[in-house]
């Protein structure tokens, strides 16, 4: 049982990892702070859902760029760089908000990999 959870968690390197967290980190504190200064509260649930979300956004964030590497492949584009930010932003914002869903992906994949090379 502790092989699956190293081999499945412990997939990704731990730099892209704490990026990723980071980012993840900085879109709950965003929640929270919008939330503390709307007066709203905040219960149980909201917290749970932030922490799930914050921890599981690294992974979620690893299929959604996996995936646009497959489409994209090494092709190079040239745009406007706000417009970049604006379109990595919402990327982000969706891979976070929908981590609980898009994340198992990620695991799934990542424990498959790694149990191959292991053997």
């Amino acid at each position: 049982m502790h092989d699956i959870i190293r081999i499945t968690f412990g997939g990704l390197s731990t730099q892209y990892y704490m990026r990723q967290l980071f980012f993840g980190l900085a879109i709950t504190g965003f929640i929270v702070f919008t939330l503390i200064d709307s007066n709203k509260s905040i219960d149980l649930f909201m917290v749970s859902f932030l922490v799930v979300n914050t921890f599981l956004y690294p992974y979620s964030r690893f299929v959604y760029e996996s995936i646009v590497e497959f489409v994209i492949g090494d092709n190079v584009f040239f745009m406007n760089a706000i417009f970049l930010l604006l379109v990595k932003m919402f990327a982000m914002i969706i891979c976070w908000g929908f981590a609980v869903f898009i994340a198992p992906l990620g695991l799934l994949y990542l424990y498959l990999f790694h149990s191959k090379s292991t053997r």
